[in-house]
Parts: structure tokens; C-alpha cells; sequence
């Protein structure tokens, strides 16, 4: 998750949206730059203005799974080991989370993640197929609390519009996160997209598929709930 404090006020956007997040240090550890360095060239995909072949990228023909935002790995991690039927696209702009990612993969053998280290809008946009998608996780994503910084929201309904027409019928989107004015604005905006369905009666049971990560099972003890949005795209 980003800290707004890093964001200026106004940020010239020459790519044709507003930028969700902004370019920030941290600490890229030894262990996380050897593995970025060693893993990149063989899982990490460079950005361009063109459609990705999805079955020649993986190496075989399987159910694609878009992870926007993977932080520090974990959760995308977990869920590939835990699904090794499927492919996954992870996409991280932050250097120290995507060494961190590349790390994971190298201990945990993983041969089903790729990663794209760029933004997320211009990836979808620009290298992703109409209806090529099984499904899609955006989990906690910057929640941009401060009233003048909502537009910075990565959930709006053009992206929203945009992810729907990337999902195969029958594919779904799934958005987690623990600020609940933010829920009930993802809540509010999916349920407005024409191409999707919700799950659920509003919000949705956290599904198992979904692994509880340190920062979440530390905000529960905390009473700090999260609240799942689980939509479908229809089959007809």
C-alpha cells in the first residue's frame, strides 16, 4: 500500500489517466536485488504497446489469472503454489516488492507466475487480449483516504470497464480491502459495470482461495475487518 504523503498535489499525467500510485524508495535488500537480477530475464515481461500470445508466454494452454498490485509477493506466491493449474500474471511497480516476488518464485520452484514491473492501466490496456482473462485480484489497493486524492483510485469505472472486456464469460473480479469507505466504493462502481454480476448479496464471504497475509491477520486482532468483492462476468 502506497503513502499518499509521497504524492505531490498535481502530477503532470502525459499517458492519458492518472497514476494510482507514485514512484517511491524503500529498501531493495541484497537477497531481493540478486533474485530481481536473476529472475527477471527468464519471468519478467517488458512493457510495449502490444498484445501479449498468453499460451506461447506460459508454455502451454491454462486458465490466466491477473494479480494487480502484488506488494511483497506473498499472496501471489501462495496462491500459484496452491493453484498450479493456473497462470499468473502478476503486475508491481515497486522494485523491492517484484525482487521480493522473484525471490518466492526461486524458493518455491514456481513455474506459473510471470511479471510485468509497470503500471497496471497500460498493461491491461495496451498487452492484454479481450476475454483472455480467468480472473482477476486486486487486493488491498491504495486507498487514496483524503478526499482530494479519489482520483488517484485505482478502482474507477473506466478501468473497471476496462478489466470487465479482459475477462473471458464466466471469468471473475475479485477486490479485497480494509478501508471501508473504499469497499463501499468498489462495491458501488462494480455493481454500475454493465458487463459484471456480484456474486453475492453485497459483500462477499473472504473466499479460501484468498490467503490471509501478516498485515491482515494482524488488523483482525486489531478488529480491523476486510471486507471481499467477488463479480462475475456472465456466461450469456
Amino acid at each position: 500500500m502506497l503513502n499518499e504523503r509521497n504524492a505531490r498535489e498535481e502530477i503532470s499525467e502525459p499517458h492519458g489517466h492518472i497514476r494510482s500510485f507514485v514512484r517511491r524508495g524503500g529498501r531493495f535488500s541484497a537477497a531481493q536485488e540478486r533474485a530481481h537480477f536473476a529472475m527477471m530475464p527468464k519471468i519478467g515481461i517488458p512493457y510495449r504497446a502490444e498484445r501479449l500470445n498468453l499460451s506461447s508466454l506460459f508454455g502451454r494452454a491454462a486458465p490466466r489469472i491477473l494479480e494487480i498490485g502484488c506488494g511483497m509477493g506473498e499472496t501471489t506466491a501462495k496462491i500459484a503454489e496452491a493453484h498450479p493449474e493456473n497462470d499468473y500474471l502478476g503486475v508491481e511497480v515497486h522494485t523491492p516488492g517484484v525482487g521480493n516476488l522473484c525471490k518466492l518464485v526461486s524458493a518455491m520452484g514456481l513455474t506459473n507466475i510471470r511479471i510485468v514491473q509497470h503500471d497496471a492501466v497500460e498493461v491491461v490496456r495496451d498487452m492484454l487480449p479481450e476475454q483472455s482473462l480467468a480472473g482477476i485480484h486486486i487486493f488491498f489497493p491504495d486507498p487514496w483516504p483524503k478526499k482530494r486524492h479519489h482520483k488517484r483510485r485505482l478502482i474507477q469505472p473506466p478501468f473497471i470497464n476496462l478489466l470487465a472486456s479482459r475477462l473471458a464469460p464466466g471469468g471473475y473480479l475479485h477486490c479485497a480491502t480494509d478501508w471501508e469507505a473504499y469497499a463501499e466504493h468498489i462495491l458501488a462502481t462494480l455493481t454500475n459495470a454493465p458487463q459484471l454480476q456480484n456474486s453475492a448479496e453485497g459483500y462477499a464471504p473472504r473466499p479460501s482461495s484468498r490467503p490471509r497475509t501478516k498485515f491482515e491477520n494482524r488488523g483482525i486482532k486489531l478488529g480491523h475487518p476486510v471486507w471481499d468483492i467477488f463479480f462475475i462476468r456472465p456466461s450469456t
